[in-house]
């Protein structure tokens, strides 16, 4: 009898006390995590945190030793053929067979699925189209750049029609183009209704893509959430000895520097960086503050470009959040 986990029906993915050990290594340690349908999660930590793992289990290729994994309801320990028909698993690493055309790739995995006939060939048309890869069918895939060997991977985890996608670092080593088109495709998933879990060291693009984050390390979840809340939380935004909520403002400037610094350190508390023609400065977070002293700069004839608050990243968040433990 299937085991059918009902805790959470909105949840696509769902991670339930995950322990994993590697001989004296724990690699995760009691991590709950849940990935609601229809929307993308970034999964964040350093390396060795624990995320490959973690993705191994729900692929189905790994078993914890305590608690357990479930897509779309199905249990990873106990159901794994009903996971594996709702789940595409792209992993960071993935062999490209010799004297193989990338249609004959694609034909492999598709008959790996169990698709036959008409079924297997519209599937293999479906997603050569939708890695605009229609015109590469009889190339070999050995001679493919790193970009379109990442689309044919994408097309072989596509090959089923999953609703569930796993995606271990999908840009690395991609150039500015191909991690673009990357996003796009990953934007048309959504659209499609897929629910993604991605893994990636380049934060600002996972930022882009995903909206909501979990931050892992040393097997420990440490946060989730959505981005703006990750943000809002993590990032660089201070807090006074007082309890003001601070804020880096960035201004821009034409001319001396020298002036504008000893004019902003009679107004201002903290230290003062100039970085070309721009200064940063901390500021209570309150934009009548800011804009007050814009006016006071103006009308003391500083030739003011911009004056902007730093703008907050994902990386900061994480950089925050974690401590650089590794296993």
């Amino acid at each position: 009898m299937s085991n059918v986990w009902v805790a959470s029906e909105s949840a696509a993915i769902e991670v339930a006390g995950l322990t994993r050990w590697f001989g004296q290594t724990l690699a995760v340690d009691s991590l709950n995590l849940t990935v609601k349908a229809g929307e993308a999660l970034g999964f964040i930590g350093p390396n060795g945190a624990g995320k490959t793992t973690t993705m191994r289990v729900l692929a189905t290729l790994d078993e914890p030793d305590v608690g357990d994994a479930y897509v779309c309801g199905f249990s990873c320990t106990n159901d794994p053929d009903r996971v594996r028909h709702r789940l595409g698993f792209m992993p960071d690493a993935y062999g490209a067979y010799p004297n193989v055309s990338c249609i004959e790739y694609l034909d492999f995995f598709a008959r790996s699925y169990g698709l036959v006939g008409r079924e297997r060939i519209r599937a293999v048309k479906r997603v050569l189209e939708f890695t605009k890869m229609s015109h590469m069918v009889d190339k070999p895939t050995t001679g493919l750049s790193k970009g379109m060997k990442q689309r044919l991977c994408l097309g072989r985890t596509l090959i089923h029609d999953p609703q569930v996608l796993i995606m271990d670092e999908p840009a690395a080593g991609l150039d500015p183009r191909a991690r673009i088109e990357l996003k796009e495709m990953v934007a048309r998933l959504l659209d499609e209704g897929k629910t993604l879990l991605i893994s990636s060291h380049i934060l600002t693009e996972l930022a882009e893509m995903c909206s909501r984050v979990a931050i892992i390390e040393h097997g420990h979840l440490l946060a989730a959430g959505t981005v703006s809340e990750i943000l809002e939380k993590y990032s660089a935004q201070e807090v006074s000895e007082s309890g003001e909520r601070l804020t880096m403002v960035q201004i821009g400037f034409l001319g001396s520097g020298e002036a504008l610094l000893g004019f902003l350190n009679q107004r201002t508390k903290g230290e003062l960086q100039i970085k070309g023609e721009q200064v940063e400065c901390v500021l209570p977070d309150n934009p009548e503050i800011w804009a007050g002293l814009l006016c006071e700069l103006v009308g003391h004839g500083f030739q003011i470009t911009s004056f902007i608050p730093k703008q907050r990243s994902l990386e900061e968040a994480f950089l925050k959040v974690t401590r650089g433990r590794v296993q």
